[in-house]
């Protein structure tokens, strides 16, 4: 019986750890990567930036290589051997790329001075990585995809304050910065945190490895297009543009993800595999999913069963 609650304490956190183990250190990465570049930049001076950027592309490399020690050790999960389980990472968005080109058109002197953009740009990553907890917060309480159609709203929201009023904002830095960090939050709340776990909560695990990918694909393609397009509609249309634009994206991903996205509530992963079988076997599908069941996995299983089974001498007594 303690076997079958904690298999549901399990499933009740998918979803906030899920979100906490890939978006909020892809979030935090960035704050940190300009946090190192600051320190490197403030030791060695803004006159040896080849000695700074060969630091920080050393620094950079610590932390991608522990992930293979940490992989290593950590045991392969049930789930897992039956199926292919491939997380990619996150969609990463123009104006994120665009974010030290943004500020250096609005702060005085940023284009010729490093250090102050850095900053700029350290508080800007600050403001938008609260946004990452309050999704994994609300993912489990509100919903997968009402947490993502409230991430897209904040897009439309804060991308119109700012493309409608920006000859004001542009003049007052701060209040710029703000709700420019806000926007970022609260696409880290929805889009940024919803989309690689409603992708990997979709499908049945016999398809999930070749749908994700081919959806994290989709997602490169429109982080490519929106970096081409960004430079042509700031240069032709203005920058203010740039967030009228962003704001109509967020129409249209609350749009797609209210008539699209399935409503995804955490269920146990199984029962959406169950489900795929028994349509592919509806349709005269007679192979067999995942590799053949071990006598480890079938042990394995037994175990989960007893341990799931409430004794019968103690119900009598």
């Amino acid at each position: 019986m303690f076997s079958a609650v904690r298999h549901q304490a399990t499933l009740a956190q998918r979803g906030p750890i899920f979100v906490m183990v890939t978006n909020f250190p892809l979030a935090f990465g960035g704050t940190l990567a300009i946090s190192i570049f600051l320190i490197v930049l403030s030791a060695a001076g803004q006159n040896h930036l080849s000695m700074v950027w060969r630091v920080c592309f050393g620094i950079g490399c610590i932390f991608p290589l522990s992930v293979f020690y940490f992989r290593i050790k950590m045991s392969t999960s049930y789930l897992y051997k039956k199926g292919a389980w491939f997380l990619y990472d996150f969609i990463t968005f123009p104006n994120g790329v665009f974010s030290a080109t943004i500020l250096a058109s609005i702060v005085p002197d940023s284009a010729t001075n490093l250090r102050k953009n850095g900053e700029w740009q350290l508080l800007l990553g600050t403001i938008a990585l609260p946004g990452v907890v309050v999704g994994a917060l609300l993912c489990n309480r509100i919903g997968r995809r009402a947490t993502m159609m409230l991430g897209f709203s904040g897009y439309l929201v804060f991308g119109l304050i700012i493309g409608c009023a920006f000859e004001k904002l542009s003049k007052i830095v701060p209040l710029f910065v703000v709700f420019y960090g806000l926007m970022m939050s609260t696409g880290n709340l929805g889009p940024g945190d919803m989309i690689g776990l409603l992708s990997s909560e979709s499908y049945a695990t016999a398809v999930r490895g070749t749908c994700y990918g081919l959806s994290a694909a989709l997602g490169k393609v429109g982080a490519a297009v929106g970096t081409q397009c960004f430079k042509p509609i700031q240069a032709n249309l203005g920058k203010k543009w740039t967030f009228i634009i962003a704001a109509i994206c967020g129409v249209a991903g609350v749009l797609v993800t209210y008539f699209f996205i399935p409503h995804v509530t955490g269920e146990d992963l199984r029962i959406e595999d169950a489900k795929f079988e028994e349509y592919l076997l509806k349709n005269g599908w007679t192979g067999s999913l995942g590799a053949t069941e071990s006598a480890e996995d079938l042990k394995e299983d037994e175990i989960i069963e007893l341990s799931g089974t409430p004794d019968k001498s103690s119900e009598k007594s």
